[in-house]
């Protein structure tokens, strides 16, 4: 079954097999003439990118890389990239690849305009005001893994490599005026990527669903996208090629980066702090510690647990549910510890003070302190 639309919300959204050949009219409709393609190292030699830059080429808009981006990208990275906008004339960016690439993109875009460091836009308070909006770059965004969300995101995730802390960068431009999602562009993903951006996707979905905040839209949102990760991760992680189950993923991993605005929780605390010092993967490490923060929000998130469990198909509720997401983690070999994935106890002290300080931890429906934190990164590790 062929799957072809088109949104505007929450952002132009052109969804479907093959569209990445819109690229350079999209590009244009943004008013671009020499745009700047960021990505990360490990894209940067793909046929999937090859194949974007020769369709800006063959639109008359040059063809310009930019890919010196880590998997958790810093502000050297940030500066080098905005070197690189500045030193080759470009007026727009387009932001390709999973979480690293878009985030980097979108910042390099929003960064080229202004005079004031990076960390004067972290999302705090109303920090998003001071920025200059005149030479803020266009930006399309354009996909390569379902998981993150950054596409239709109006954040960045960069990490300080001095205090080894993952900053969250917010300001309204950062939203791509239009993003292509080509589940083609997703089919080469290893299993194990497949699995840890499914499951990004599906954290981002349950944590806002579980937030306390009122936005019945993004609740709405989350509840869908957790059926889409439920019925079609399981299909895209078995077959690459299975283009329905990539365009739904495609869809869920949007649909979560949409429904955080109401709020995220203790998953990305915990998970933000590993990452940053540990260098680990941001979606398998959510899915490490989704069960123990699951136990531990038991109390407040209970009856809505159920409910969605019964929107699922699942039965037991909140048991039920939980037993589902240990099932899923199996059959998609995700670890059960985060020891496995090379993460340990001798920082658990330092990890906790920086968990409770993660922007995510005002969402969690219990309050996380720092002993419940140690506790938590104990019963993951």
């Amino acid at each position: 079954m062929s799957i072809t639309a088109n949104w505007s919300y929450p952002t132009l959204v052109k969804m479907g097999a093959g569209r990445i050949k819109e690229l350079a009219d999209h590009c244009k409709s943004l008013g671009m003439k020499k745009p700047l393609l960021v990505t990360d190292r490990g894209l940067s030699t793909m046929p999937i990118t090859s194949q974007a830059l020769d369709i800006l080429e063959a639109g008359g808009l040059g063809r310009a890389i930019f890919a010196d981006v880590d998997p958790n990208p810093n502000e050297k990275n940030l500066e080098a990239g905005v070197k690189a906008f500045k030193d080759g004339g470009h007026d727009g960016v387009v932001a390709f690849g999973g979480g690293s690439g878009l985030d980097l993109g979108k910042c390099v875009a929003f960064m080229a305009g202004q005079t004031r460091p990076v960390w004067d836009f972290e999302d705090v308070g109303d920090w998003w005001t001071r920025a200059s909006v005149e030479g803020i770059a266009p930006i399309v965004a354009v996909p390569t893994t379902a998981g993150t969300g950054s596409e239709v995101g109006r954040a960045s995730v960069i990490t300080n490599s001095v205090t080894e802390t993952k900053k969250i960068i917010f300001h309204p431009k950062f939203l791509p005026g239009v993003t292509i999602c080509d589940p083609e562009l997703t089919v080469g993903m290893p299993k194990h990527i497949t699995a840890g951006t499914g499951m990004d996707a599906f954290a981002h979905c349950l944590e806002a669903y579980s937030s306390p905040f009122y936005h019945p839209m993004s609740q709405g949102i989350a509840l869908e996208g957790m059926r889409l990760v439920k019925e079609y991760l399981p299909r895209a992680y078995k077959d690459g090629t299975d283009i329905e189950a990539r365009t739904h993923m495609m869809s869920a991993a949007a649909m979560g980066a949409v429904a955080f605005q109401k709020g995220l929780g203790a998953i990305h605390s915990l998970s933000h702090p590993v990452g940053a010092i540990y260098h680990t993967h941001h979606g398998t490490t959510n899915a490490v510690v989704m069960p123990p923060v699951l136990r531990f929000n038991r109390p407040a998130i209970e009856d809505r647990i159920a409910a969605a469990a019964a929107y699922l198909g699942i039965a037991g509720g909140f048991n039920g549910f939980y037993d589902f997401v240990l099932g899923l983690r199996e059959e998609l070999g995700i670890p059960d510890k985060l020891a496995a994935l090379g993460v340990k106890t001798d920082r658990i002290d330092e990890m906790s003070v920086m968990a409770v300080a993660d922007p995510s931890t005002g969402g969690n429906p219990v309050e996380l302190t720092v002993e419940a934190a140690k506790k938590l990164f104990l019963e993951s590790i």
